[in-house]
């Protein structure tokens, strides 16, 4: 008999991915998985809702699956699945909409009989929601995110993810090892732990992330791990001092700062100061001098003067940032900051925009140039780029260099001392 094909498209954070992969591994022998660029008689759109553009996308993929078969049935989960259920039921084509906790009964709805698929909305309150939904990216060998934590509990006046998402929650410690033992069975080289608001594990279980890295840190594997994006409220000293003195952990971490003012950060409602997001920074750098740190950063938050975004500026001007994403704020229907007044004229925020991105830039090149002559590890990923292939050192350098099959998913030991035309470092064996 014939499987009825299946495709998938994830949009959006880590954590959809790697739920998006159990959803797929989940349906595997019942279905024919295919790419959803090819013919399918159902289509699943993983939704993303955290900013206006990430739900223009998600349209636009619903409508391109729908002319690529009209007759198929699209199916949308995920974030806008939850936010903007009866806009999505709307749009032609669209067959079933699952929220954030129903999606994870995709299965049971594709085969159960008495739920016809027809412009069916399933949508409960999240914020009720305790369960938690296990799930890892599977489908890379070189590298596998493993879901530890979902939810959040800090309800930033810009945000909507807890109320796409749901209240902070997750496993157990021995719960969570469990998944990360069932992810290393595909023989990944590094596993990135993910969530949301990872620092937050253990909440309501009175265990805490710190525990959880310790158990890692004790344990008998052998490969890269890798934290997410975590609050600098809750990225403590002993998670440092652990990382600083960790052979499996990797010196980087992804810390959101969102403004340098803390005049904008009381109105986001943020859970720390300017002071605090510094004192991480130095700290982490006091300890892992060739560590890497990422920031994120929103500018154009309604009320912001030229006083708070030079404050901002400077802060992360006078820091040791490796990376900096910058992100114009985008007004989030629901969200306490959709009613804020002052709105930043477009113009003025892709003024600041520019100016940030261009210091992200410096700050790059300053952390690539600190980097020149030092021996490292990499990690070279699978992909062959118009016959190149990259691979990122243990600090998240990226090191280009031409597909070698023998490279692939495989560390090598090199030396950074040669940048190219793009600033990125080539492949310079010892």
């Amino acid at each position: 008999m014939n499987k009825k094909r299946i495709a998938f498209h994830t949009l959006g954070c880590k954590l959809n991915f790697a739920e998006t992969s159990g959803l797929s591994r989940d349906l595997e022998t019942d279905y024919q998985i295919v790419d959803f660029t090819d013919s399918a008689d159902y289509y699943v759109v993983h939704s993303c809702s955290v900013t206006a553009m990430a739900e223009k996308k998600c349209r636009s993929y619903i409508r391109q699956a729908h002319q690529r078969n009209p007759e198929a049935d699209i199916i949308v989960i995920g974030c806008m699945a939850q936010l903007r259920s009866e806009q999505l039921s709307k749009i032609e084509g669209v067959k079933l909409v699952l929220d954030n906790s129903e999606k994870f009964s995709l299965k049971e709805y594709l085969q159960n009989n008495s739920v016809k698929l027809n412009d069916h909305i399933n949508i409960s309150n999240i914020l009720k929601s305790r369960e938690f939904y296990p799930s890892f990216s599977g489908s890379d060998r070189t590298r596998t995110f493993v879901k530890i934590q979902d939810g959040c509990d800090y309800f930033c006046s810009y945000c909507t993810i807890p109320f796409a998402r749901g209240r902070s929650r997750s496993n157990t410690i021995s719960e969570t090892m469990v998944q990360i033992r069932a992810a290393m069975e595909n023989d990944p080289k590094e596993v990135v732990l993910t969530g949301v608001n990872i620092g937050d594990f253990g909440k309501g279980n009175n265990e805490t992330l710190f525990a959880l890295l310790q158990e890692i840190e004790k344990s008998d594997f052998n490969i890269r791990f890798r934290l997410s994006s975590i609050e600098p409220d809750l990225l403590s000293d002993p998670i440092i001092d652990l990382v600083a003195g960790s052979k499996i952990f990797m010196p980087h971490f992804h810390i959101p700062l969102q403004s340098g003012s803390d005049g904008v950060l009381k109105r986001m409602k943020r859970h720390y100061d300017s002071e605090l997001f510094k004192n991480r920074v130095n700290f982490i750098k006091s300890k892992l001098p060739h560590a890497c740190i990422a920031a994120d950063v929103i500018t154009g938050f309604p009320g912001e003067n030229e006083e708070e975004y030079e404050e901002t500026f400077s802060l992360i001007t006078q820091l040791p940032i490796s990376y900096l994403h910058v992100f114009p704020f985008s007004e989030r229907p629901g969200t306490l900051a959709s009613s804020f007044p002052d709105k930043i004229n477009p113009g003025i925020i892709r003024a600041r925009v520019g100016k940030l991105l261009e210091l992200g830039e410096i700050k790059k090149t300053t952390f690539l140039k600190e980097n020149f002559g030092r021996i490292e590890k990499i990690l070279f990923e699978s992909e062959d780029n118009n016959g190149f292939m990259s691979g990122f050192t243990s600090n998240y350098i990226r090191v280009r260099t031409l597909f070698r099959k023998d490279l692939v998913n495989k560390i090598a030991e090199i030396r950074l001392d040669t940048l190219d035309k793009e600033n990125v470092y080539c492949y310079s064996p010892l």
